[in-house]
């Protein structure tokens, strides 16, 4: 259990305090990432753009096959469980082969793996999906930018430009 929550449970363990020298000067500066420029961290910024970018790419593709009737709420529930189908392929499948989403495309960035690997892999890609699903694990984060998600997939996202 330790290995899983290790970073985070250790600063809530100290009272939250940390010395100057474990601090990082930038997100990644511990994992060898440069502090701006390609290979990056990513900001938080432009990863809620590249996943707004997906979403709304979903709710577009499922608008295609199943139209949307805000009147009735049986077709309604049916669209979005479509879109979020749609969200998933979406966002697994083009990780899993490229390591980014149509959002992350359009916003420059990528997930890389830490261990140096090119592709990021099915499960990785599955675990990231579902996790960021319910938003929490995704949402906090530590002082390398990255999520729940990212900590238990040894994954990053980084800047392409």
């Amino acid at each position: 259990m330790a290995r899983w929550t290790g970073e985070w449970l250790q600063t809530v363990s100290s009272g939250g305090t940390t010395t100057p020298e474990e601090a990082p000067r930038w997100p990644g500066e511990r994992l060898g990432l440069p502090e701006s420029g390609p290979l990056s961290v990513a900001g938080s910024g432009r990863r809620f753009a590249a996943l707004l970018v997906d979403l709304v790419a979903a709710s577009l593709l499922t608008a295609i096959f199943t139209r949307p009737d805000y009147s009735d709420l049986a077709a309604m529930q049916n669209h979005n469980l479509w879109a979020l189908v749609t969200w998933a392929v979406i966002t697994v499948l083009p990780v899993t082969l490229f390591g980014f989403t149509p959002g992350m495309a359009a916003t420059g960035i990528r997930v890389a793996r830490l261990d140096g690997k090119a592709v990021v892999g099915l499960w990785r890609a599955a675990v990231r999906c579902l996790l960021t699903f319910f938003i929490i694990p995704a949402a906090v984060r530590n002082a390398d930018n990255r999520g729940w998600h990212d900590r238990l997939t040894n994954t990053v996202v980084v800047t392409l430009r």
